[in-house]
């Protein structure tokens, strides 16, 4: 068997989903535009330049949200992910991660996006396993578990993708070794830990950044979208 991983944001889908949940927050009201939004960008920023305070980030990204009922924001959620996220799915990445699972290979989402915001991505690509940065929830009352904002464990950014998966495999029973190729699909430099630590990087719509070293290294070059 082959392991295939895709990063997802800028990789299978041609925005930052978290970003983008961000600004859907905007648009629907649920928080201050202009001063928001401004903070949102500056965080994306740092994503992009490889410096992103990823605690700092969670605890912002989920505060518009998390306080509100259960009912309230997965509403809202679903309400991104049809008027959002599925108009940004591209045929070609679905088909690219389809033909991943028909040849047999063990296939994950990889993201550091949170798992509030990627579990319905992740299902919309018919991917059942997803590694994502998972939130702290303190203990259910009334059915409710509230998120704290703060990140459980080890959250799937840079190195710690290499970390994720390892437990993942892990829990499954697996090691890095069992499989002959091992296929990481990303766009960003963020993932230069996972992407050399497998047998078969793809830059994958990649940063100027990433395709200068992709090309230095003689790797894949995949452009998904225009």
């Amino acid at each position: 068997m082959n392991l295939t991983l895709f990063d997802l944001d800028g990789t299978l889908i041609p925005t930052d989903s978290d970003h983008a949940f961000g600004q859907f927050m905007v648009d629907i009201g649920w928080t201050d535009g202009e001063r928001w939004a401004r903070r949102n960008d500056e965080f994306y920023a740092q994503y992009q330049a490889g410096r992103l305070d990823l605690d700092a980030y969670v605890d912002f990204a989920t505060s518009v949200w998390r306080a509100r009922a259960p009912s309230e924001y997965l509403a809202a959620r679903r309400r991104f992910m049809a008027e959002v996220m599925e108009p940004a799915m591209h045929d070609n990445a679905r088909s690219l991660v389809r033909d991943h699972q028909q040849a047999g290979d063990l296939v994950a989402i990889v993201t550091a996006t949170n798992e509030f915001v990627t579990e319905p991505i992740a299902e919309a690509f018919a991917v059942p396993h997803l590694i994502a940065v998972e939130l702290e929830r303190l203990a259910e009352v009334d059915g409710h578990a509230p998120y704290t904002g703060a990140v459980r464990g080890v959250p799937s950014y840079q190195a710690g993708k290499i970390t994720r998966v390892q437990d993942w495999l892990r829990a499954q029973g697996r090691r890095w070794e069992d499989f002959e190729r091992i296929t990481f699909y990303s766009d960003s430099i963020n993932d230069l830990p996972l992407l050399e630590r497998v047998s078969h990087p793809v830059a994958t719509n990649p940063t100027p950044a990433l395709e200068h070293i992709a090309r230095e290294r003689g790797w894949t070059i995949l452009k998904l979208f225009a």
